[in-house]
């Protein structure tokens, strides 16, 4: 008997009991398709669904900022491939003109060029007239090689340009099929989690729905006086003030307001009421002022959560945030203490 406990005393630890967890809601569904079964797993507990689900929105988080992140840098290759072309087609066109030039200026030579410059000198009436325009043909010559080789230059920065633009349109096809790998990765384990909180009874739906108003103190602290705990300086009030105004407001991925928001693009937007243009994703909102302690908050500071990162909120003093906390959840002031702390910046 004991060598059958053993694995499943090494399944109730870290990420096996979480892939243990999620057999047991597979075998559930399994037994709901096969009512004749008589060794169906037993249902999840709420309290392990409420796990799991907890579970698949901090992945379903983790991936809505790598796709922030790969948004952004997508916009910013477009912006970079756009100018590019835009030079391009500008050199092009100045290219051409100069080739046109010299295409003239060669077939004129042609045309004169029939016979050799002895000959002309000997026919012509006007010997000091020709040899002033000898003199000035050899100085075209001049111009001509002049003009050759600025026409071989902007050969090259054209072929230099398109190929930068080609190399670009590389990347940004990579940028854009990350975009696809992370909003299917978020729209998955969203799924997933409403599936969970659908086998919850109404009850213990209630239930779970209530535990996270509580966590996150509900619609009451809306009305929570404002004034508790000063800012330090203008541009902090300003971002507090308007992180106030989207209390309630849905939480919608990929949103930067003003009707709703995800956690990183809440405290963007409420800086940006401040005056001040804050970087889009938790892993760079981070780096974006000076790390101070949690001891040492001040309404204002952003607050981080979770080993990687991957959720942040305003703090607004008293030991409280307010933030954007997930699908289906408005935007609320909760305690920072309810997640795992990573850090804090102080923005200005």
């Amino acid at each position: 008997m004991a060598a059958h406990r053993k694995p499943k005393q090494r399944l109730s630890t870290g990420s096996a009991a979480r892939t243990a967890a999620t057999l047991a809601f597979a075998g559930a569904a399994t037994a709901a398709a096969l009512p004749g079964s008589a060794h169906a797993a037993p249902a999840p507990t709420p309290a392990q669904v409420k796990a799991e689900v907890d579970r698949l929105y901090r992945e379903a988080e983790v991936a809505t900022e790598q796709y922030n992140g790969a948004k952004v840098k997508a916009k910013a290759l477009t912006r970079s491939v756009d100018a590019l072309r835009d030079e391009a087609a500008r050199r092009t066109a100045r290219l051409n003109a100069s080739r046109d030039a010299l295409g003239a200026y060669a077939a004129a030579q042609y045309r004169s060029g029939g016979l050799s410059p002895a000959v002309q000198l000997a026919l012509s009436s006007d010997p000091d007239q020709y040899l002033e325009r000898a003199s000035y043909v050899e100085r075209a010559g001049e111009r001509r090689a002049t003009r050759l080789r600025a026409v071989e230059r902007q050969v090259t920065d054209v072929a230099q340009l398109r190929s930068e633009a080609a190399g670009r349109l590389s990347e940004l096809a990579s940028q854009q099929a990350a975009l696809r790998a992370h909003k299917d990765t978020v729209r998955a384990r969203l799924a997933e989690a409403r599936k969970l909180l659908e086998r919850l009874s109404p009850t213990e739906r209630a239930a779970y729905d209530a535990s996270e108003d509580g966590r996150g103190a509900g619609h009451a602290d809306r009305s929570a006086p404002r004034g508790a705990a000063e800012a330090p300086n203008s541009r902090a009030a300003a971002a507090v003030a308007f992180a106030y105004t989207a209390l309630g407001k849905p939480y919608v991925w990929g949103a930067t307001g003003p009707s709703s928001f995800d956690c990183s693009g809440l405290t963007q937007a409420a800086w940006r009421a401040a005056g001040v243009s804050l970087p889009r994703t938790t892993y760079t909102q981070i780096n974006a002022g000076r790390r101070v302690s949690r001891s040492e908050l001040a309404p204002g500071d952003l607050v981080f959560f979770y080993s990687g990162v991957s959720h942040v909120g305003l703090y607004i003093g008293n030991g409280r945030m307010i933030h954007a906390p997930r699908p289906g959840a408005p935007v609320r002031i909760a305690p920072i203490d309810q997640m795992p702390f990573a850090g804090a910046t102080r923005v200005a």
